[in-house]
C-alpha cells in the first residue's frame, strides 16, 4: 500500500500539493493498518491499548537522553576514528544544531505513522516467535525494505547511495530500538523521539555520498563504513541484553 501511495505521488509530482499529501498517507499506511489489524481482531481495547503507548511518558530521563544523543554520539565518535584512520576530519553538517533539534518536535510525531506498525504492532508479534532479538533483525529488514522506493524517487535524498550500507544499517538501528522499546516498557513516544533523532541529527556529520545511477550497492564513504561498524558494534551489546526476552506479556 506504501508502495502505491508513492508510486502515485511520484505520478502527480507536478501538483506539488496532492503528491506531497498522498506520500504521507504512504508514510503512515504501517501505522494505519496497524490499527485496522487491532480493531478487527480485539476490538476497541486493543486499538486504545496500542495507541496508548504514544502518551507512556513516565520513563526515566535517561532513555530521552539516549533516545536523542545516541545517533549525534555515534557520528562524532566515528568523526573522530576518520580523523585517527586518514588524518583529516570529515565534513561537518552546516545546519544549526538548534535548528535540528527544533526539528524534533514536529518529526517525533510524523514517527507515530510508521511506529504503530513496526514497533507497536509487528515487534511484540514476532518476539513472541523468534525473541526479541532475532525479531529485531528481521523487522529491521522489512523496514529497509519498506523504504526501497525511495532510491528512485524523484529528487529523493536518497537517490544514488549505498543501498546494502543503507540496508545494514538500518538493521543495526533496528535493533537498537528494539532494546529501547523493551526497557522502556513499550513506550512508543520515547521510540518515535530516537526515530526522530536518528532522522534529524544524523547530518551532524554527513557520511552518505551521491553515486552514479548504477551504483546503487557502492559508493559508501569511509565515514559511512565508520558508522556502519560502530553501529553494529552498539547492535551486538544489546542483542546480548536481550537474549532469551519476548515480548509474550505484551497483550494488545
Amino acid at each position: 500500500m506504501t508502495w502505491s501511495c508513492w508510486a502515485l505521488a511520484a505520478y502527480l509530482r507536478g501538483s506539488p500539493a496532492l503528491s506531497q499529501a498522498i506520500f504521507l498517507i504512504g508514510v503512515f499506511t504501517p501505522g494505519i493498518l496497524a490499527v485496522a489489524f487491532t480493531l478487527r481482531v480485539e476490538g476497541e481495547a486493543g486499538v486504545r491499548a496500542i495507541l496508548g503507548r504514544i502518551a507512556k511518558w513516565n520513563v526515566s530521563w535517561r532513555f530521552y537522553a539516549f533516545a536523542i544523543a545516541f545517533m549525534p554520539f555515534l557520528k562524532l565518535v566515528a568523526a573522530a576514528l576518520h580523523r585517527a584512520l586518514t588524518g583529516s576530519w570529515p565534513r561537518f553538517g552546516d545546519t544549526p544544531i538548534v535548528l535540528m533539534l527544533a526539528a524534533l518536535l514536529v518529526s517525533t510525531w510524523v514517527q507515530a505513522g510508521e511506529e504503530i506498525g513496526w514497533r507497536g504492532y509487528a515487534l511484540p508479534r514476532m518476539s513472541r516467535r523468534l525473541g526479541l532479538g532475532a525479531a529485531s533483525v528481521l523487522l529491521g529488514l522489512i523496514w529497509a525494505s519498506w523504504h526501497l522506493p525511495l532510491f528512485f524517487y524523484p529528487n529523493s535524498d536518497m537517490r544514488g547511495q549505498s543501498v546494502a550500507l543503507y540496508f545494514a544499517q538500518v538493521m543495526a538501528i533496528s535493533v537498537v530500538i528494539a532494546w529501547l522499546y523493551w526497557r522502556t516498557g513499550r513506550s512508543l513516544l520515547v521510540v518515535m523521539l530516537f526515530h526522530a533523532a536518528v532522522n534529524n541529527l544524523k547530518d551532524i556529520v554527513p557520511s552518505a555520498i551521491k553515486s552514479p545511477a548504477d551504483s546503487y550497492f557502492a559508493g559508501a564513504s569511509l565515514l559511512g563504513l565508520i558508522s556502519l561498524s560502530l553501529l553494529w558494534i552498539s547492535a551486538a551489546f544489546f542483542l546480548y541484553r536481550m537474549r532469551g526476552v519476548a515480548l509474550i506479556d505484551d497483550a494488545r
